[in-house]
């Protein structure tokens, strides 16, 4: 029996026509290129959706144990990796809840989390499911696989062993209670998040106390302060575009320590949104599941799917880099302190002195204002003829933008078709550039629909860009900060990941974490490139392109401050791996104590504190970057080799570079390991001089 002939038959047996005023429950949505509906959804879909999604996988993987047929690759491996295409179909939800979450929609997230870890229980350790893949993984070398095939097989195998299913009844039942008391934890971890960067605030009572900071930003404050019920005075909230211009350009110190304070310390306040106890318990179950499926800790079971591939391996390479990354840092730091003497500023420069003076130590050194510089950063320019730009350039993408015809998740945000050099549109583009109550603090890149095969057909992925960037005021448009315009470079280098994988099963579309952000910062590369400024820099109000003098000062100055910002971000890497890597966890363990102590008997300065404290850590307490916070700097490793590729043919658009790095690292999906995409690029393993000459380390 074919798997499509299984699926029909466990599909009919859960859907009835009565379900046809669901939108997700139809087969077609009836809308361009099948982009969901949003307009038309209600948090009552997504949750009927879900559950009925779950209530089909079910009957889907039963019809799998039920075939009498003898289990091969087909009726087994490739029928469970289709399976469960309502339930992703409706994953539409989480999304949303991202980036445009309401009260219902957390309430529903609630509802639902330990419901769809339940049900992920159901099927990753289910004996008579397993037994069929064991069958055929036990068989594999008498099946006629291809490439593709033979990874989505050992992935299926690898993944159920790893889920428990090779424990006894009891530890699998203890499994599934830690999964998903893990499930709840991180997702109130998250929201406890969401709700102290978005809705808590700091006050300034006058325009005295805003000195220095730019007119957007005080009027955008204003705004907020009327929206919050504190009309006549300026609020800012702990979203980077709100806070981050105060500690760059405030001149009150006493402002900037409570911006600090309050962003570092968030949820870190001993009350109903505190997450430090939450952290420990996760950190403590995470621990106590590495230990029933056989590893001393969980650092150990996470790294084993993963290029790095044990902690001995990521602690060296962090070690490498932080002592050149303090000794700079320590050097910044002399600036510092010469800049605060010039201001009269008594005492030792503070965390919240740190990017005040730093900007100001720029300028002194390198005479650049980035006020300045902002100035030619207006943010459609830089999308489209920056980052749109780069990409046709490499890859002969076209953008084509539609304003009213295609389905809206918020008002802000644009969709774009995204058009090859044939005149396919090969994927359909949002990018939501603006913050918003409801939006999760950062930046990301995530999928409506990823790539996937209907058929003999080729479905374009339905991809999204969120960002928290500068937004337009009264007088001016969205300037944005060179850190801003990295940012949206770098999302859009996971988008073209996006755009150009290939794989038929949705098994295979995924990369090792470490390798997942290589797409994204190696096109951060061409942000900078003088060719590339000069065709999207031009001044808001004149239209001038940007002066050389300026491209000049940008790049003299482009190192300046890496000291601290590596130093920052090595930090949280190392707090996350120590706190992986424990053996034991008391349960008196106070994190901000271990962070502290961890980090002062490495000798960071005094001044600098992680990227992301514990309680507000989400890469690695709310999830997805558990154990690998550190994959940026191993990715970076990777990155800055790569762009040596197109450096060392005198061409930063090469087309043969760039078509070598589409097909072995953009297109294969999980098909091959990243170790073996990037040999195929490159020729060669990656080398870490480039990392350190990118960041002024070496």
């Amino acid at each position: 029996m074919k798997k499509h002939i299984i699926l029909a038959v466990a599909l009919a047996a859960v859907c009835t026509a009565a379900l046809a005023q669901n939108p997700i429950l139809e087969r077609r949505y009836g809308t361009p290129y099948e982009i969901p509906p949003f307009e038309k959804l209600t948090v009552e879909n997504y949750r009927e959706a879900v559950l009925k999604g779950m209530e089909q996988e079910k009957a889907e993987i039963q019809a799998i144990i039920d075939n009498k047929e003898t289990p091969n690759f087909e009726n087994v491996i490739a029928a469970l990796s289709e399976s469960g295409d309502l339930l992703s179909k409706a994953g539409i939800w989480s999304n949303l809840n991202s980036a445009s979450s309401t009260p219902e929609l957390q309430a529903l997230a609630r509802e639902l989390s330990p419901l769809r870890s339940a049900h992920s229980s159901w099927i990753n350790m289910n004996t008579a499911l397993f037994e069929k893949v064991k069958y055929v993984y036990d068989h594999r070398n008498e099946y006629k696989l291809d490439k593709e095939e033979k990874q989505l097989l050992e992935d299926t195998y690898k993944s159920y062993v790893r889920s428990g299913a090779l424990l006894s009844p009891d530890k699998q039942k203890e499994l599934a209670a830690i999964n998903l008391e893990l499930s709840s934890l991180q997702l109130q971890f998250s929201q406890n998040l969401k709700h102290d960067t978005n809705q808590t605030y700091v006050i300034a009572n006058s325009l005295k106390e805003l000195e220095g900071l730019p007119q957007a930003n005080i009027e955008l404050a204003a705004k907020l302060a009327e929206k919050i019920g504190q009309k006549g005075k300026w609020a800012f909230n702990m979203q980077r575009a709100s806070c981050n211009p105060v500690l760059q350009y405030c001149k009150n110190r006493e402002l900037r320590k409570k911006v600090y304070l309050m962003y570092n310390n968030r949820c870190n306040h001993d009350d109903e949104y505190d997450n430090k106890e939450i952290a420990r318990k996760i950190i403590d179950l995470r621990l106590k599941k590495a230990r029933l499926m056989g590893y001393k800790n969980f650092a150990e079971m996470q790294l084993e799917t993963r290029m790095a591939g044990n902690a001995k391996n990521v602690y060296e390479l962090l070690d490498q880099i932080w002592a050149p990354a303090v000794a700079k840092a320590n050097e910044e730091l002399a600036d510092i302190k010469s800049m605060m003497k010039k201001d009269k500023v008594k005492g030792q420069p503070q965390p919240w002195d740190y990017m005040y003076y730093l900007d100001k130590a720029k300028k002194a050194k390198f005479d650049i204002d980035e006020a300045l510089v902002s100035e030619y950063l207006e943010i459609d320019n830089v999308q489209k003829n920056g980052v749109f730009y780069v990409a046709n350039r490499l890859y002969g993408l076209n953008f084509r933008e539609r304003t009213e015809d295609y389905p809206s998740f918020e008002p802000t945000a644009k969709a774009w078709d995204v058009i090859d050099r044939e005149g396919n549109v090969i994927a359909i583009y949002y990018s939501d550039y603006f913050p918003r109550d409801g939006k999760n603090a950062g930046a990301w890149n995530t999928t409506f629909r990823s790539q996937r095969y209907d058929g003999a057909q080729r479905l374009q992925p339905i991809v999204l860009n969120c960002c928290n960037l500068a937004m337009p005021s009264s007088e001016k448009p969205a300037l944005q900060t060179i850190d801003n315009v990295t940012t949206m470079f770098h999302e859009f280098g996971h988008a073209l990941h996006s755009f150009f994988r290939n794989v038929k099963y949705r098994g295979t579309s995924g990369v090792e974490r470490d390798f997942v952000e290589l797409p994204s910062q190696v096109n951060e590369h061409w942000a900078f490139e003088p060719e590339v400024l000069k065709n999207y820099a031009k001044h808001y109000k004149t239209g001038e392109v940007i002066p050389q003098e300026l491209v000049d000062k940008i790049e003299a100055s482009s190192k300046y401050g890496q000291g601290f910002a590596t130093v920052e971000y090595l930090a949280a890497s190392l707090v996350d791996m120590d706190l992986h890597c424990l053996e034991d966890v008391p349960a008196d363990l106070d994190v901000m104590k271990f962070q502290a102590e961890k980090l002062a008997a490495r000798g960071i300065p005094t001044q600098i504190l992680p990227r992301y404290s514990v309680t507000n850590f989400s890469h690695s307490l709310g999830g997805g970057y558990s154990a690998g916070y550190y994959s940026y700097i191993w990715a970076e490793v990777l990155d800055c080799d790569a762009f040596k590729a197109y450096k060392e043919t005198g061409d930063i658009f090469n087309q043969e570079v760039a078509a070598k790095f589409r097909k072995y690292i953009l297109t294969p999906g999980g098909i091959d390991k990243g170790s073996v995409m990037y040999r195929n690029f490159r020729g060669r393993d990656p080398q870490v001089d480039g990392l350190l000459e990118n960041r002024g380390l070496k």
